[in-house]
């Protein structure tokens, strides 16, 4: 696995910008970060549902 530092992480960030554009890479961040937060809102309903399960 590639160790990245953090010179390279700006390269890459500076690459991504140019290809997307600004507005496009922070509606693609915050759909990113809504998914994670559905994601982590059903693992917890289903981690809840096992415990009344068990229950």
């Amino acid at each position: 696995m590639p160790n990245f530092g953090g010179g390279e992480l700006l390269i890459i960030l500076a690459i991504v910008l140019l290809l997307f554009g600004v507005g496009r890479v922070s509606r693609i961040g915050g759909e990113l970060g809504q998914a994670v937060a559905n994601f982590r809102k059903g693992i917890s309903s289903v981690e809840a549902e096992e415990d009344t399960a068990a229950e």
